[in-house]
């Protein structure tokens, strides 16, 4: 069995937490101590891993008093939130994170599964088939600004 890196353990953590509550706040130097890394390590994390195509919104405020909130958001089923998704999509979408932006939409009900492998095996790297690795992340992004739109009109 292969142990998580540290960074996967510190996103599980928060991931725990945030299951039990919707949003979280958090000081960087508490978490590096709990975890015994720099905190650095927890800026990655939470810029990585707790992104608005991930489905996070996250705040920061700076200074002694400090904090950053995490807020898990809720993806509902009307076109403000598939706007504000699209809104979120990069101009180069990598292929991983197209997987989770479509399974967000499938875990809020939003595409059938059977819709979902379609976007899935429309947007991979396989079925695009470009060697030049930007030009196929802004083609991903345009086929899934593409697929928002459609879902703005069911």
């Amino acid at each position: 069995m292969q142990s998580q890196n540290m960074s996967d353990t510190i996103e599980s953590y928060l991931k725990a937490i945030l299951a039990q509550q919707q949003q979280i706040e958090i000081r960087r130097a508490e978490i590096a101590d709990r975890f015994n890394c720099v905190p650095s390590q927890i800026n990655y994390v939470i810029k990585t891993r707790f992104t608005p195509q991930r489905g996070y919104v996250v705040e920061s405020k700076r200074g002694g008093g400090g904090y950053i909130r995490i807020v898990k958001a809720q993806l509902r089923d009307d076109e403000s939130s598939l706007a504000l998704m699209r809104a979120n999509v990069p101009a180069r979408l990598r292929e991983r994170d197209a997987q989770v932006m479509t399974q967000q939409l499938f875990d809020a009900q939003v595409i059938s599964q059977q819709t979902g492998n379609a976007m899935l095996a429309t947007m991979s790297h396989r079925t695009l088939g470009v060697a030049d690795s930007r030009l196929e992340e802004m083609l991903r992004s345009r086929i899934f600004i593409g697929f928002l739109d459609s879902l703005r009109y069911e």
